[in-house]
């Protein structure tokens, strides 16, 4: 196993030679962590039992699903990850949109899920071996689990694949024997003294359908093709990767997300998570939780990492990936630490990555649009522009800008931020939606209309369908 070399340059074809089925591994061993285990939880949290709460879940990730792994196709068609590929679309310059947005996505979810993994694991050797639950615990523990994850992201593609592999098993196996460690106190009714959020049972399960259910996958807009460029179109066909996608972004979000909201249920948590679930858990389970909360946060963060370091990379072309990766590892570590020691920062992160959603949707819309415009071609070599420090080619449009796509983004994410709902910040057209936060359906309607009004008849620079230097796969 070698550290790998490759950032976001285009990634030759028989480099290519991940499966299908590679995409399952990692979106299942990826996302067993605690730290989406707990988005199973927010059903509970609103008042919602265990059927609203599975419906609510089940609906969202589905819907959610359909609409955001068609970006799986866009890198296996480009050769490189997604926020690189959006300059077909949004100019080799304005592509550094998607790579901020990719980049601070990923630092907030990473940031969450040290957090929630690093809080289970003080837990557990607390009641194991009496460890303090002081600030040294912490500190040494978020240490730990930062240093595992660095290591993974440094190594790259092949290390994160192998671990997922294992994951996706020995996690699995893990939550079955939870459900049976905390099956004897399961109820299928909300908590004692939890009443509906929003009031009605049709309002609060709305809103655990869009903020639990829904925003699974769209947390994944700009991470799919971090994946999918390592798998050859010459290999597999498109149907078949959009079906591993869809089958990994499904079980990959639903089976911890249903255990979250089994255990919620089974140890009363309304206003807590964590902490409950590790006071009730049975002694002998003690130690599977602790193996569960660290191996799986190394797992979940440590693709989020990467993902970070690739975007840097795409953002400064004369850093290595591997440069960039201790870079963001550095930041993702110093915030996890004022998360907990300086700042009530949960909330603030939570806030900053809902934000951070309503703003990246749009993109995503405008990437897909383009992809559906384009029928998949594109010239690989001409969106390595701005990575080679040049100018011009088939994607430069006004001077590295498409400006009709970056109209349109700010239009969306304009009107995604004004309604948009999080702990620190509620936006003023909030009301219109019933107190919901429906900011990225509503940003993605905006953006596509407006879009496509200003880029009506227009066509897309596209490549001739077959060229020997370029990807080109029959649609």
């Amino acid at each position: 196993m070698q550290i790998e070399q490759r950032g976001v340059d285009t990634v030759p074809d028989e480099e290519r030679t991940s499966r299908p089925r590679d995409l399952v591994s990692i979106l299942l061993g990826s996302n067993l962590a605690l730290g989406v285990i707990v988005f199973g939880w927010l059903p509970v949290s609103f008042g919602l039992g265990w059927w609203a709460s599975f419906t609510s879940l089940l609906v969202g990730t589905v819907v959610g699903t359909v609409l955001v792994a068609p970006l799986a196709l866009v890198s296996l068609r480009t050769a490189t990850n997604l926020s690189t590929s959006s300059g077909a679309h949004f100019g080799v310059r304005g592509r550094l949109l998607g790579s901020v947005i990719g980049l601070l996505l990923s630092l907030g979810y990473t940031a969450l899920t040290l957090w929630v993994g690093g809080d289970a694991v003080v837990g557990c050797l607390d009641r194991l071996v009496g460890l303090p639950a002081g600030g040294w615990s912490y500190a040494v523990v978020y240490a730990l689990l930062a240093a595992c994850t660095a290591t993974s992201a440094v190594f790259g593609y092949r290390m994160l694949l192998r671990l997922s592999r294992a994951l996706s098993i020995g996690l699995t196996v893990l939550l079955v024997i939870g459900v049976v460690a905390y099956a004897g106190d399961f109820t299928t009714a909300a908590p004692a003294g939890t009443e509906y959020l929003l009031g009605g049972f049709w309002p609060t399960w709305l809103l655990a359908t869009v903020s639990a259910g829904l925003s699974g996958p769209i947390a994944f807009i700009t991470l799919l093709g971090d994946y999918t460029r390592y798998i050859s179109p010459r290999r597999f066909s498109q149907p078949r990767v959009f079906r591993a996608t869809c089958a990994g972004l499904v079980a990959g979000l639903l089976v911890p997300q249903l255990f979250g909201t089994f255990t919620a249920l089974a140890v009363g948590a309304g206003e807590d998570y964590a902490g409950p679930l590790v006071a009730a858990a049975p002694a002998w389970y003690l130690v599977l939780l602790l193996v569960n909360a660290s191996a799986g946060s190394v797992g979940n963060a440590g693709l989020m990492l990467y993902s970070m370091g690739l975007d840097l990379d795409a953002i400064l072309p004369r850093a290595t990936r591997t440069q960039a990766t201790y870079v963001v590892a550095a930041v993702s570590t110093l915030l996890v630490y004022l998360g907990h020691f300086a700042w009530a920062a949960q909330d603030a992160m939570t806030s900053f990555v809902l934000l951070l959603t309503a703003v990246g949707t749009p993109w995503a819309v405008i990437t897909l649009i383009g992809f559906a415009r384009v029928r998949g071609r594109y010239d690989a070599d001409a969106l390595q522009v701005y990575n080679r420090r040049g100018r011009g080619g088939l994607y430069w449009y006004r001077g590295g800008w498409n400006v009709r796509a970056a109209v349109a983004w700010a239009a969306g994410s304009g009107i995604g931020l004004l309604s948009v709902d999080t702990p620190a910040y509620s936006g003023p057209l909030l009301p219109v939606t019933g107190g919901i936060d429906l900011s990225f359906l509503i940003s993605g309607a905006v953006t596509a209309a407006v879009y496509l009004a200003l880029d009506a008849g227009r066509p897309h620079p596209a490549p001739p369908a077959r060229t020997p230097e370029r990807i080109a796969v029959p649609v």
